[in-house]
This record gives structure tokens, C-alpha cells and sequence, in this order.
């Protein structure tokens, strides 16, 4: 990814991946547009070869760990990701009632002006920060995939981690969530 200083060095490596909105913009804390993340992670493990261990959307950013299966990229997955979910809110921004339709696209706007590669917006920032978690470091994994779940707890949002619908705790915990992941042993 441009600009990253984490790059993806083993495209078929599992990742702690964070994805972050222009200027952090507090754009999910709508349902609808969670839901886009939800369904286009879920199009991508059933078309493009993702894997998913974990992940969490917070209200401008997403945590995850990802591995592509051998012969997909992640690099080109996570493109294709930031790319289809960015056009598609911004429609439903654009589109649907949102009291903060202005302020917002006036920010991505903003954002979008400054790289000549860019027609109109720009919703999410350049990096990834990828961080490779080997398969030996099962101290490392654990501690990313406690942090994924333990976000909405520190940010007051629930009490357990299980709580937060929009989150692999539920699958961790038992119940089925709204991505198809695969557990970490």
C-alpha cells in the first residue's frame, strides 16, 4: 500500500490489519454502514480467497486479521475491499437521510483533492498498517486477537465482548456472527 511503512512482504501471511477513515471520520456509527463492511468481508471469503480470523468495526476505523488462501494476494483483496466499501457508503451517503451528509463529504472532498490520482473522495487513509503475525508467535496472535474483541469494552460501548454485534467475539463466545470466519486454535 503507498504511503504504508508496514507492507504486506508474504501475501498469503496472516495479518493484523487496521483500516482507518480520512481524518477519522466517525462514519460507522450507523448500522448501514457497518453492514456494507459486514456483507463485502463476507463477498470477499466466498469470491476472492480471504480469509478471516477476527475482526471488529469500531466508529471510523476496523481492525482485522486476514490471510489470503494460495493463489489470491492480499494486497489485491484489501484493494478491492477499500475500494467497492468506500464507493458504496459514500453512495449511501450521498443518497440516504444523513444529518452529517455535508460536513462529511466536504471532508473526504478535502481529502480527495489532495492526490491527483483521485477523481472526487478519498474515505479511507493509504495504510494498513500491516503486521505480519507468524504462526511461532502465539503470544503476539492471541494478544492482536484480545485487542480486536477488548475494543468496543474499552471504548464503553459494552460491558463483554460478546455484547458487541459487530464483532468476532460473538463467533469466540459461541453464537454466530455476520462474517464467516474461521476460529484461531
Amino acid at each position: 500500500m503507498s504511503g504504508d511503512q508496514y507492507i504486506i512482504s508474504d501475501q498469503n501471511g496472516l495479518y493484523f490489519l487496521t483500516f482507518t477513515v480520512i481524518d477519522w471520520v466517525d462514519v460507522f456509527s450507523r448500522k448501514e454502514y457497518k453492514i456494507v463492511l459486514t456483507e463485502s468481508m463476507n463477498y470477499c471469503v466466498n469470491k476472492k480467497g480471504l480469509i478471516i480470523y477476527a475482526w471488529v468495526i469500531m466508529s471510523n476505523h476496523v481492525h482485522v486479521i486476514w490471510q489470503a488462501k494460495e493463489g489470491f494476494r492480499l494486497s489485491d483483496i484489501i484493494r478491492d475491499f477499500k475500494k467497492f466499501t468506500a464507493k458504496k457508503i459514500l453512495h449511501l451517503i450521498e443518497t440516504e437521510p444523513e444529518s452529517r451528509k455535508i460536513w462529511m463529504l466536504r471532508k473526504f472532498e478535502f481529502a480527495g483533492k489532495r492526490i491527483k490520482r483521485n477523481t472526487k473522495y478519498k474515505f479511507w487513509k493509504d495504510s494498513s498498517h500491516a503486521i505480519l503475525l507468524e504462526s511461532n508467535q502465539i503470544t503476539m496472535i492471541n494478544q492482536k486477537l484480545n485487542y480486536i474483541h477488548d475494543n468496543p469494552v474499552r471504548a464503553m460501548i459494552v460491558n463483554y465482548p460478546e455484547d458487541y454485534i459487530f464483532s468476532s467475539a460473538r463467533d469466540y463466545g459461541g453464537e454466530k456472527g455476520f462474517v464467516n470466519i474461521e476460529l484461531l486454535d
